[in-house]
């Protein structure tokens, strides 16, 4: 028999992420991607006409790309916590002995009320692509001799030049305006993710446990310069900044 390889792949294997750049993903093989966080709205307490509209909307919405998009629904146990140490917070600084009291009393309500539900929260993400033969400055047999060259050369994947990564951004966020559009016609309200809320997101997504002890840090503040992963995380309460957007 052939024995078992136990060793895991490395991460960089299972997430293409490269890098982020202004909010931007670019993905292993060049590809830039942007997400958007989307609002949610009752279709059921909505009339039947709203109904009716709403649909409408949306297919034409759908009608109108040229160009694929991801819908992401990500479900998650509620998190108050931060809520619960601003309130804290304020607790503490509050001068009304009675007002305080009350504070104390809400937040152990709240506190026990969470605790003994499974309540449980959803987001809305629609993530844009687009790819580098996807140019509009890019004719047919630009994009065959280019393709061609691209695939014979060992460094296709090279990193944009600043003036490439502005270039095929500004076609991106054509895409990413089109699609805001069309989810506002909708009745969503719609916010691109930047990126320290880019990275939180994958943080959280690939780190559901840990996330929830270990917070991480502005990217401002980290240094490009050979970090610990002390140096990168805290030991707080993780906050999502994009969760209220």
């Amino acid at each position: 028999m052939l024995e078992r390889n136990t060793k895991g792949k490395p991460a960089q294997q299972l997430v293409q992420l490269k890098e982020v750049r202004d909010g931007v993903m670019v993905l292993a093989n060049n590809t830039l991607r942007s997400t958007l966080i989307v609002s949610s709205l009752n279709f059921a307490l909505k009339s039947e006409e709203e109904q009716n509209a709403i649909i409408y909307a949306f297919q034409s919405f759908l009608n109108a790309l040229d160009f694929p998009v991801q819908i992401l629904i990500m479900s998650r146990k509620l998190d108050i916590t931060p809520y619960l140490e601003d309130l804290e917070t304020k607790k503490e600084k509050q001068q009304n002995d009675l007002l305080r009291l009350q504070m104390g009393e809400y937040i152990n309500f709240i506190t026990e009320l969470v605790k003994g539900n499974n309540i449980m929260t959803k987001t809305f993400f629609v993530t844009v692509s687009f790819t580098v033969s996807q140019s509009k400055q890019l004719n047919a047999f630009q994009r065959i001799t280019k393709s061609i060259a691209s695939g014979a050369s060992k460094n296709k994947n090279l990193p944009f030049s600043d003036t490439e990564f502005e270039h095929y951004k500004k076609q991106l966020m054509q895409r990413v305006e089109q699609v805001a559009v069309g989810l506002r016609s909708v009745g969503l309200r719609v916010a691109p993710l930047q990126t320290q809320e880019v990275l939180e997101l994958f943080y959280n997504i690939l780190n559901p446990i840990t996330s929830k002890n270990l917070r991480l840090k502005n990217v401002s503040e980290i240094s490009t310069e050979e970090t610990e992963l002390k140096d990168i995380l805290s030991k707080q309460t993780h906050e999502k900044p994009w969760a209220g957007k």
